[in-house]
C-alpha cells in the first residue's frame, strides 16, 4: 500500500468542533470558490462538549483523530495543518476607552492613533479581569465606537492635530481556557492549528459572501449547545453574539415528553418531517408510536422561546429587524422554527431563509451535496482559510509556536501579542513606585526602578509593536519587567553612623523599620560626632582656644577625567544642548527621561519613546540633531 502524501500548502482542512459531532471538510480554491474534495462526520458517544466547549480534551481528540483518519484514507495524504473555530459562548465583550495628550502642532500618524486604540483595548481587558479576577483573556477583536480630538466627536483622527485625542472601542475577548482547550485537542489528535476564527463569523462566510454585506443581513448558526449570531452591513461584519438556547434544549423537552434517552430523543426530532408516524422505544424498554404532530405539540413551548431569543438577540445587535435573515446548523432544521422567528422580528416570512441553498456562492462539489445548514460552520472556516482571511500560508510563529490568530486584515505585532494572551503592561511595563517619606520637616523621594523594556524582534530584526505582520514572520517576544518599587529602612536612610533616637510617626523606631510612604521621621538627641547627613543642626557652642598652626598645603588635585561631546537634540520639538558626560560615553533614551517633563514617579498611563519618528526602547542611543519625542499615550 504506497505512502499517503503530505498536505500540500494549498490544501485547506478544517474541522467544526460541534457539541454533538464533528465535521472534518478537505478542499482548495479554484475558481474564487472553495472546491471540496470530501467530508466526514463523527458524532460524539457521549456528553464530552458542553454549549460548545470543550469538557474532555481527550475524548475530542480521539474523534477528531477519527475524523481525520477517514479523510488521509478516502484523499492519500497525510493531514497535518488544521483550521479550527471557536464557539461563540463563551465570548466577553467591554468597552473601554482611553486618552492621550499631544503637542498640538504634529498631525496624528497611523502609529500614533494605533497606541491610542491598544490603550482602550487595554482598558476593556482590565475591566473584565476586575471582574473575572486573574483569569486570561484573549483578543478577538474590536471595534471603534468613538474618536474624539479635543472632546469634539470625529469620524477618524488621521492627519489631524489637537491637544488631546480619545477613543472609545467595543472589544470582544474569549476566556484563556476555551482557546486553550481547543489548541490542546488539537495537539493530543496530532494536528496543528494554522489559524483559528470565531464560529458566528465562519457561518457568515459561507452563507453570506463579501459582494453581499453591503445588505443588512443576520446570520443565526443553530447548534447543539449554542445558538450563534452574526450580523453584516456596509461591506463587513459588524457584530457577533450568542444565545444560550439551540437543538439540546428541543431534545431534552422530548426526553421529558416520552420518557427516552437522549439518542432517541435525537432521532425523533430528526424525522419530524420524514414520517407522519414515528415509533419508538421508551426507557422502561416498551416500544411506542407516536404522530410527528403531537412531538411537535411537546415541543411548541421551548421552540417558541429558542425563536423569541434569536429575535431579541438579533434585534439587539443589529438595532432592529435586518433586511434579511439566514438559518444555518442542524437546529435551523427543526420544523416551524423559521415562521416563528419571522414572526418574533415582525418579518415577511420571505426573508427569513434557511441556508444551504447559497452555498453554492462560495464552494461547489462535484459529487457531494453541500445544500446542506449543517455544513455552514464546517463550510464557513475552511472558505475563511482559503479565501485569505486566515490562511494556511498566513502562519506566524510566536516564540517558536503557530501565534493564535482570530480576525481577518491587517494585523500589528500589538494585535498578534494581545490575541496571544499578553497586556498592553506587557509591552511597556511600569516603573516601579516612588517612596515618599519626611525627614526632619524635610521632605524626601526615592525613585523606584525603571522597567526593563520589553525584547521584540521580527526574523531576528528590533521590531515596534506597531509594526505590520506578514505571512511567515516569526516573532520573538521577552515581556517587559517592571522595575522594583523603591525600598528603605530607617538605618539605610539615616545612615551607619547614626547613633541618636529616632521617631518615626511619633513612635520610636529601630533602625531595620522598613519605611512605608507617607512617614514622618523625627531624629532627635543626635550626638555631635553622628555623620548622618539628616542630622537636626545643634545649636552653637563656644569655640575652645585656638592654637595658629601653619596649614598643610593641599594635596594636589587630580586631573579631570575627558569630557564627552556635548549633543543637541530636540525633545518634544524644543532645541535641548546635553553637556558631554564626565566618562566620555554617550547618551541613551533612559538620560533624557529626567528632561521630559514627566512625573515618573506617578504614572498612570504608559509611555512612548520615538526617535526621528520611530519608537525605540530605553537602551536606544541618541545622537547629534536626533528628534526625541517622550510622551504618555
Amino acid at each position: 500500500m504506497a505512502e499517503p502524501g503530505r498536505q500540500e500548502q494549498d490544501l485547506i482542512f478544517a474541522l467544526d468542533i460541534g457539541t454533538r459531532s464533528i465535521v472534518g471538510i478537505v478542499g482548495k480554491i479554484e475558481g474564487g470558490r472553495l472546491r471540496v474534495a470530501a467530508i466526514e462526520t463523527a458524532e460524539h458517544g457521549k456528553r464530552v462538549m458542553m454549549d460548545g466547549q470543550i469538557d474532555n480534551i481527550d475524548e475530542v481528540a480521539a474523534l477528531a483523530r477519527v475524523v481525520t483518519g477517514r479523510l488521509e484514507k478516502q484523499l492519500s495524504v497525510k493531514l497535518e495543518r488544521v483550521c479550527v473555530a471557536a464557539a461563540g459562548r463563551a465570548l466577553r465583550t467591554q468597552r473601554g476607552s482611553f486618552s492621550m495628550s499631544l503637542t498640538g502642532e504634529e498631525p496624528l500618524r497611523p502609529g500614533t492613533i494605533g497606541q491610542l486604540e491598544a490603550g482602550a483595548v487595554a482598558d476593556a481587558e482590565q475591566q473584565l479581569q476586575a471582574d473575572g479576577g486573574e483569569r486570561r483573556f484573549f483578543l478577538v477583536g474590536y471595534t471603534v465606537s468613538q474618536y474624539r480630538l479635543d472632546n469634539y466627536p470625529m469620524r477618524t483622527l488621521l492627519h489631524h492635530k489637537g491637544e488631546e485625542a480619545a477613543v472609545d472601542v467595543v472589544a470582544t475577548f474569549l476566556p484563556g481556557e476555551v482557546v486553550e482547550s481547543l489548541y490542546t485537542a488539537m495537539r493530543a489528535a496530532g494536528l496543528q492549528v494554522a489559524s483559528m476564527t470565531l464560529e458566528p463569523i465562519a457561518a457568515m462566510n459561507a452563507a453570506i459572501p463579501g459582494d453581499i454585506r453591503l445588505l443588512n443581513l443576520a446570520m443565526v448558526d443553530i447548534g447543539a449547545g449554542t445558538s450563534d449570531i452574526a450580523v453584516c452591513r456596509e461591506g463587513s461584519i459588524v457584530g457577533y453574539t450568542m444565545v444560550t438556547l439551540a437543538g439540546d434544549e428541543i431534545t431534552e423537552a422530548i426526553m421529558r415528553a416520552y420518557l427516552v434517552d437522549f439518542q432517541t430523543a435525537e432521532e425523533m426530532k430528526r424525522g419530524l418531517e420524514d414520517a407522519d408516524e414515528i415509533a419508538y422505544v421508551n426507557i422502561l424498554g416498551i416500544p411506542e408510536k407516536t404522530t410527528a404532530a403531537e412531538v411537535l405539540s411537546a415541543i411548541a413551548e421551548p421552540t417558541e422561546h429558542l425563536a423569541a431569543d434569536i429575535a431579541r438577540q438579533v434585534g439587539e445587535l443589529n438595532g432592529g429587524a435586518p433586511s434579511a435573515l439566514f438559518l444555518a446548523g442542524g437546529g435551523s432544521k427543526l420544523c416551524g422554527l423559521r415562521e416563528r422567528v419571522a414572526q418574533c422580528l415582525g418579518m415577511d416570512l420571505q426573508r427569513v431563509a434557511v441556508a444551504g441553498n447559497n452555498f453554492a456562492k462560495s464552494a461547489f462539489s462535484e459529487q457531494l451535496d453541500l445544500a446542506n445548514p449543517e455544513y455552514a460552520t464546517p463550510l464557513g472556516i475552511a472558505v475563511s482559510a482559503g479565501m485569505g482571511l486566515l490562511n494556511d500560508s498566513y502562519v506566524v510563529r510566536l516564540n517558536g509556536q503557530p501565534a493564535k490568530l482570530f480576525r481577518s486584515g491587517v494585523l500589528t505585532l500589538r494585535d498578534i501579542l494581545m490575541m496571544n494572551g499578553y497586556s498592553y503592561n506587557d509591552m511597556i511595563g511600569r516603573t516601579g513606585k516612588a517612596l515618599s517619606v519626611t525627614l526632619d520637616g524635610r521632605r524626601m523621594q526615592f525613585r523606584g526602578d525603571p522597567a526593563a523594556p520589553a525584547v521584540l524582534r521580527v526574523n531576528g530584526e528590533d521590531a515596534a509593536i506597531s509594526d505590520l505582520v506578514h505571512a511567515g514572520d516569526s516573532i520573538d517576544f521577552v515581556p517587559a519587567r517592571n522595575g522594583a518599587d523603591a525600598a528603605r529602612t530607617l538605618g539605610e536612610l539615616l545612615g551607619a553612623d547614626f547613633r541618636g533616637k529616632v521617631l518615626v510617626n511619633n513612635h520610636e523606631a529601630p533602625p531595620e523599620t522598613v519605611l512605608r510612604p507617607g512617614d514622618v521621621i523625627l531624629t532627635l538627641d543626635t550626638p555631635p560626632a553622628a555623620s548622618a547627613p539628616a542630622a537636626r543642626p545643634q545649636p552653637a557652642a563656644d569655640p575652645p582656644p585656638t592654637v595658629k598652626a601653619e596649614a598643610a598645603p593641599p594635596p594636589p588635585a587630580a586631573p579631570p577625567p575627558p569630557l564627552g561631546r556635548p549633543v543637541n537634540i530636540l525633545l518634544n520639538g524644543r532645541p535641548l544642548r546635553l553637556p558631554g558626560k564626565a566618562d566620555g560615553s554617550g547618551y541613551y533614551m533612559m538620560d533624557l527621561l529626567e528632561y521630559s517633563g514627566i512625573d515618573f514617579q506617578n504614572l498612570d498611563r504608559c509611555v512612548r519613546l520615538e526617535i526621528n519618528g520611530a519608537e525605540c526602547g530605553f537602551q536606544e542611543a541618541v545622537h547629534e540633531h536626533d528628534s526625541v519625542d517622550i510622551y504618555c499615550v
